[in-house]
């Protein structure tokens, strides 16, 4: 058995998540790929449901995180804001300084499952 930990901050507005490990990776993807509907081709998901999650960041903060164009003979494509990146930026780091901050408990439970 391979013990594993997770930790997972949310961000909640009002009582929707305005910013979570999935909306972090959807943004993450969107930066990768250009295009929402190639981030949710990589983490399987609808078009529908990426464009549903990316609407959802944008209207949580401030400005938008993630700037769309529309379609045609050029194409579409997404990309994200500076206020997007800085996002991402602080999420992970975050992440990081949770794991940093909670190694010592972190290690007194691994100390503690079932082998």
């Amino acid at each position: 058995m391979q013990a594993k930990v997770q930790l997972r901050v949310r961000f909640l507005r009002d009582d929707s998540i305005a910013l979570g490990p999935g909306k972090v990776d959807m943004l993450q993807a969107v930066a990768l790929t250009g295009s929402i509907s190639a981030a949710a081709r990589q983490m399987g998901m609808s078009y529908k449901r990426a464009w549903t999650l990316i609407e959802e960041i944008n209207q949580a903060f401030k400005s938008p995180a993630v700037a769309k164009s529309a379609g045609g003979s050029n194409g579409g494509g997404a990309s994200l804001t500076p206020l997007g990146e800085e996002l991402v930026k602080q999420y992970r780091a975050l992440e990081d300084a949770a794991r940093l901050a909670g190694a010592a408990h972190i290690s007194a439970i691994h100390r503690l499952l079932a082998p």
